[in-house]
């Protein structure tokens, strides 16, 4: 026992002096010890955090490599285009459901395989007889009055003749009475009540105290506005056939236009919003500001009335916020269909009004997704694919909104129900943050919306048809780059709205704007006439009746 308490005392001895030494050592560092510690510590996080963000850029270059480099099409198409059976493994689908869903999917596919695509062969369409045409005789060499002509051989090569300046002269003969004691008094008139001087009235020019003809004003408005020419490219053609015209005197010939037309937006404007079934989206155009001495984001509203085929474009101070649509659409009662911008939110509460969403914007989150999640996204991409089939079929087999409402029910909706199910299962497996996370929590979120399609024949499964009345405002971008001020920015929305509405119903920008330019006047000087007459449709329909 006393060796071991000697062994205990000269171990504890020992640890004192151990201590002592190390709280000698920390007091002479000045706690560099701890401060070492911390610091590597604050470099693990710093390091942790800069891996996370590395993770992050390496997503966005792949996504924006593919974006740059690969097929911009939202068309998925499977690997093996025989695996097309859906696996429910995890969902919570009844029998009864089951049943429904596998009878919809085996009629999809069914149609599809007896489906017959026919490949169009590349032919030389004759050239329109309409066309003046300009004969040009090739004699053969060595002919005499041994020969006689017994055929001809025509070929027809299309030629070109650039467009030609030309002006038009209005010519009125003025006339005075024979007997020219009969001249007018200080009134003008003759003593049996006659105008001494005759002469006809000019007529109504489209511009007051302007020499520009309305064809001269449609060529220039379209061509920038429907063929993306900027102004200044057709000074330059012009100048080439020798008439010189400062660029404010085009401008200003622009914005004359844009004002005699602002009537015809507006009555517009009231017609569409009159509808119950409306797409919306919202597109950026770049406005140089003068507070910032350069271009800012600003942004077009586009409200496109889906059975009438009317179009028009909003601009507000280019301002992309709630309070731009509220006032817009408040008597608004229908059918809304938009992408899944927050701003649309409020019309979930509001009396009258039935939200819809659009299939191609999910699909597009889960085509991005598909380097991320293969499977999960594939999985996702079928079964959109199946519901766009469903549209196929009615399609090919021309049925009214009735009977394609009827189809919807039976084949799409027994799919949907399935796939949002299958959503709520999935969303657990996702990557947070990550792209599939994204695509189903958007899908998942707005998959009320997104069904609703199902309910009337007359609604689209998506808002493609807005997007396609957007386009010739992106592709302006990139030619025309900006607009100058606030109100250029309202003058592009007018006259994209005309435009656009010829566009959407098959006629011609060109003829409809030139004959609409010269019977302005007319109405500004008739309020009796109602200017619906004149919008592309209604204009289309009265030369067919002619």
């Amino acid at each position: 026992m006393p060796e071991n308490d000697t062994f205990i005392s000269s171990l504890l001895q020992e640890r004192d002096e151990l201590y002592l030494e190390l709280e000698k050592y920390r007091r002479a560092d000045q706690g560099a010890l701890e401060q070492a510690l911390n610091k590597n510590q604050q470099y693990e996080e710093k390091i942790r955090q800069q891996d996370e963000k590395i993770k992050h850029l390496t997503d966005q270059l792949a996504w924006l490599r593919r974006k740059l480099w690969k097929p911009n099409s939202e068309r998925f198409i499977p690997q093996d285009p025989n695996q097309r059976k859906i696996d429910f493994d995890g969902l919570d689908v009844i029998e009864e459901e089951q049943t429904l869903i596998e009878e919809a999917q085996q009629e999809i596919v069914t149609y599809q395989k007896k489906k017959v695509v026919k490949k169009n062969k590349p032919v030389r369409l004759p050239l329109p007889e309409h066309l003046r045409r300009e004969q040009e005789i090739i004699e053969p060499e060595g002919i005499d009055e041994n020969y006689i002509r017994i055929g001809e051989k025509i070929t027809e090569v299309l030629e070109i003749k650039p467009g030609e300046l030309y002006v038009r002269q209005i010519i009125r003969p003025k006339y005075v009475l024979k007997n020219s004691l009969q001249l007018a008094n200080e009134e003008g008139e003759s003593q049996q009540g006659q105008k001494a001087v005759v002469i006809a009235s000019l007529p109504l020019m489209t511009l007051s105290r302007s020499n520009a003809g309305a064809s001269l004003l449609t060529w220039m408005i379209v061509g920038k506005y429907h063929y993306h020419i900027p102004f200044h490219r057709m000074i330059k053609m012009l100048e080439q056939s020798g008439l010189l015209l400062p660029a404010s005197t085009v401008n200003g010939w622009f914005a004359a236009s844009v004002d005699l037309l602002r009537a015809l937006y507006y009555r517009l404007r009231d017609i569409v919003l009159s509808t119950d079934y409306i797409q919306v989206d919202e597109s950026t155009i770049p406005v140089i500001s003068d507070k910032k001495q350069g271009t800012v984001k600003a942004y077009l509203w586009v409200i496109r009335a889906v059975m009438e085929n009317l179009v028009f474009f909003h601009y507000d101070r280019g301002s992309r916020a709630q309070k731009v649509i509220i006032p817009l659409l408040q008597n608004f009662k229908g059918a809304i269909q938009t992408d899944g911008y927050d701003v649309y939110n409020i019309y979930e509460r509001k009396k009258g009004v039935l939200l819809l969403g659009c299939w191609a914007h999910a699909r597009r989150k889960f085509t991005e997704a598909l380097k991320e999640d293969t499977k999960g996204a594939q999985y996702a991409l079928e079964q959109i694919g199946m519901i766009y089939q469903v549209e196929s079929m009615a399609d090919d087999q021309g049925l009214d909104a009735e009977q394609r409402a009827d189809l919807r029910k039976r084949l799409a909706y027994p799919i949907l129900t399935a796939f949002e199910k299958w959503l709520y299962a999935y969303y657990p497996k996702t990557i947070p943050k990550g792209r599939m996370y994204r695509a189903v929590s958007y899908t998942y979120n707005l998959f009320h919306r997104l069904s609703r399609y199902h309910l009337d024949g007359r609604y689209r499964i998506d808002n493609n048809l807005i997007e396609n009345t957007i386009r010739p405002l992106a592709i302006g971008r990139k030619n025309y780059m900006f607009c100058g001020n606030h109100d250029a920015a309202e003058n592009a929305a007018v006259v994209y709205s005309l435009l656009g509405t010829c566009t959407a119903c098959g006629v011609d920008p060109q003829q409809w704007l030139q004959d609409v330019l010269t019977r302005l006047p007319y109405y500004n000087n008739d309020y009796s006439k109602d200017l619906a007459e004149l919008l592309p449709h209604n204009w289309q329909a009265e030369k067919e009746s002619r």
